[in-house]
């Protein structure tokens, strides 16, 4: 693939994830005592699909375009990094450490599983 034609399919795919992760953030209710779900539920979907992608042994273009388009703009960590800092800031430690810690235990169970599933393929 050539490299523009290569640098704007990650740019639509980058725009598609953004779009995706926004649509799903917005369908999903959030938690009694207000803790996002949505962003937390985008960002597992996405590390159990980069799993998938690293157990499958996609390279090249391929990866690039998956992995740093499509799913680097469907997860993110700023903005898990700035829903936690809001818990901070309304002095809400019990929330703020279950968003922590729930999303880094089940994203790296779900990565694993992602690429168990992926090395099957």
């Amino acid at each position: 693939m050539s490299t523009v034609l290569l640098w704007a399919a990650i740019a639509a795919l980058g725009g598609a994830g953004a779009v995706a992760r926004v649509a799903l953030e917005r369908a999903v209710p959030v938690w009694g005592g207000g803790v996002p779900t949505g962003r937390f539920q985008v960002n597992l979907l996405g590390a159990l699909a980069l799993g998938a992608l690293d157990g499958a042994a996609l390279g090249g273009d391929g990866r690039l375009l998956l992995a740093g388009g499509l799913l680097g703009s469907f997860t993110t960590f700023s903005g898990w990094m700035a829903e936690a800092d809001g818990l901070r800031r309304a002095g809400r430690p019990r929330a703020l450490a279950l968003d922590l810690g729930l999303s880094l235990a089940a994203g790296l169970a779900l990565f694993a599983a992602g690429r168990a599933l992926g090395g099957l393929l």
